[in-house]
């Protein structure tokens, strides 16, 4: 990763003592996300043969949550 950029990779555990429900900081971004993926019923399971065809409809999906969100933006200014 370091040749793409400065990134930094950040492990949250949880703790062990911890009973019930934690809310882990920055994890429900993720999660989040990949719901809104999940959403793509080519991406709902695993269907794909190869790596390169799954991050092409990973892609192609965000495109299109993208413009989605563009488009409503843009009739409601």
């Amino acid at each position: 990763m370091k040749d793409h950029g400065d990134w930094t990779v950040e492990i949250i555990k949880r703790c062990d003592t911890a009973k019930g429900f934690e809310v882990l900081p920055r994890r429900w971004v993720v999660e989040r996300t990949f719901a809104w993926l999940g959403r793509c019923r080519r991406l709902a399971k695993d269907w794909e043969t190869s790596i390169q065809s799954a991050t092409a409809w990973t892609v192609i999906a965000s495109v299109r949550l993208l413009t989605r969100r563009l488009a409503r933006y843009c009739y409601v200014s």
